[in-house]
């Protein structure tokens, strides 16, 4: 070990891949369980003579050799580490100290010290005994793709041939009108998407997990994989439960449209340029976030994948096979496809770009949307947060593009190619799902009562409201809308939403403050509107 990677470590401290002991003239039992724990991880580095603060206190120079040679003896004992490793501890000098220091690789292999099973969480060893836990760790270590598994009994009427079509259709429209799927047959497709593959052991060919999960029907699925669904929530008024929820436990194409409709009914779409082209930054967001949950998932996992829409963030959680424990970063991202069939079959209809260019857009778009950066975790659980700010939103609604326009002036006519933000679409998504579930069934009584209560306080209000309407114009009407949504907003940003000058806004402003429809609370600088009913 170099000097300079030891001062390093010290000096960060004990992670998920580091860990102290301070060892007098012997090795404590806990080293060994770091070292399963380390194997069945990620690999890691323990020190040996150093505290849990990062000082190093030493081993005894003469004893060193000594601990060196037990350890060995120890891992080398199946009846303590099960399989037995090989490891080679190094005795390192530092600042007039003996350090033993330990390199332990990852293993292909699940490891237990004394016939219990560890694993490493954050810098923590764990004891493993949930069969679940337990067998993402052999997914993790598999050298084959669970997707590539050939289902014996399945058949052509387990799955929606009939929407193949329309997926070689839109495989078309991807490619500009040229797709190789178009002069092929129903089977020819299937083969050369790897949806029907050829068992390597016992020479059996048929249709693969990855086939059942792209195009098997809902009853099919949940017998392959009875676990898989994504449940998506909204948490912005009730935070402890929820204020809109939708289950989705069909086929991964469909699950995307689903999804991407429950993104564009609670999320808001800011108006952005990239040169000339509008970008809707919602759907290039929600896009990129919910095909990583899709086609990366581990589908035989017993996890629930999950898509949360909060008041500060959105964020979703899948199964992942993980291939490190850290955040990801354009910089030191290496793509790893944890199903290369099913993003393949993304790619070919153009749900997902090259690999890697979901991290490079995440990265692009985020700041321009809520003026922070994304994060995404590797681990067993995939985690992609988007940071959320509604002010942000309104505050910032000419993209860089726009300010560099010399042809972009503002005047008293709206622009009717400028939309600052466009209202989340209610529509409701009509794809066919049978097992779609918008609310528990559990909640009808807590929802009627919420809505009756609603219903009248509404009813109360609609009478203002026609007063309201009748007394103001259009634009005074977004005004009160824009305002009672972000109180702190000035008449600059709201002459860039609504596309009238600053003059215009302030006279309006007057006029409602006239009607007793607006107060202004608190100073100039630091205070805020009160938009009244």
């Amino acid at each position: 070990m170099m000097p300079a990677n030891l001062k390093t470590a010290l000096s960060v401290g004990e992670t998920v891949a580091a860990e102290f002991k301070r060892c007098g003239n012997g090795i404590d039992a806990d080293t060994y369980v770091t070292v399963c724990s380390f194997l069945n991880r990620f690999g890691g580095d323990i020190y040996l003579g150093v505290d849990d603060s990062g000082t190093v206190c030493g081993v005894p120079e003469k004893a060193a050799p000594d601990i060196v040679r037990n350890f060995i003896k120890t891992v080398s004992n199946p009846e303590i580490i099960s399989p037995t490793v090989y490891l080679a501890p190094e005795i390192v000098e530092h600042e007039d100290k003996t350090i033993v220091h330990i390199r332990i690789p990852p293993s292909s292999e699940v490891h237990s010290y004394k016939k219990v099973i560890y694993d490493r969480v954050d810098d923590a060893d764990v004891k493993v005994t949930a069969t679940g836990q337990i067998a993402m760790m052999y997914i993790r270590k598999q050298n084959i793709y669970t997707e590539r598994k050939v289902l014996k009994y399945i058949a052509d009427e387990d799955l929606r041939l009939d929407r193949l079509p329309r997926l070689v259709q839109r495989a078309i429209n991807h490619n500009l009108g040229a797709h190789p799927w178009a002069s092929m047959s129903t089977q020819e497709i299937l083969r050369s998407a790897r949806l029907i593959t050829k068992d390597a052991e016992d020479g059996f060919t048929g249709y693969n997990i990855a086939a059942v999960m792209l195009l098997g029907r809902d009853d099919v699925i949940k017998d392959v994989c009875p676990t898989h669904r994504t449940d998506a929530l909204l948490r912005k008024v009730n935070a402890d439960r929820y204020d809109d929820r939708l289950l989705v436990e069909t086929n991964l194409i469909d699950s995307f449209d689903l999804l991407m409709g429950f993104a564009e009914k609670h999320l808001w779409d800011k108006f952005y340029l990239e040169g000339d082209t509008r970008v809707s930054l919602r759907n290039a967001i929600a896009r990129e976030m919910l095909v990583n949950s899709l086609m990366h998932r581990e589908v035989t996992s017993t996890y629930i994948a999950k898509f949360i829409i909060e008041r500060d963030r959105m964020y979703t959680k899948n199964a992942n096979r993980a291939a490190s424990n850290d955040e990801i970063t354009p910089g030191d991202f290496e793509p790893n496809p944890k199903n290369p069939i099913i993003a393949a079959f993304f790619r070919n209809i153009g749900l997902a770009d090259e690999l890697g260019s979901g991290v490079r857009n995440l990265y692009h778009y985020v700041p321009r949307y809520s003026g922070k950066s994304p994060k995404m975790i590797d681990g067993d659980v995939f985690r992609i947060i988007v940071p959320l700010d509604d002010e942000y939103l309104l505050e910032t609604n000419i993209s860089y593009s726009i300010i560099k326009n010399d042809n972009y002036t503002t005047n008293d006519t709206t622009n009717e190619n400028y939309t600052a933000y466009d209202t989340p679409n209610d529509t409701t998504n009509d794809t066919a799902n049978e097992n779609y579930t918008a609310y528990d069934t559990t909640n009808d009584t807590i929802n009627d009562t919420a809505n009756d209560t609603t219903n009248d306080t509404t009813n109360e209000k609609h009478t203002t409201n026609d007063t309201v309407n009748n007394t103001t114009n259009e634009k005074q009407r977004q005004i009160l809308k824009i305002m009672s949504d972000n109180p702190k907003i000035t008449a600059k940003g709201l002459s860039t939403i609504i596309g009238i000058n600053e003059r215009n806004i302030k006279s309006n402003i007057k006029m409602l403050k006239n009607l007793g429809l607006l107060e202004r609370e608190g100073a100039t600088k630091n205070g805020r509107w009160i938009a009244k009913p």
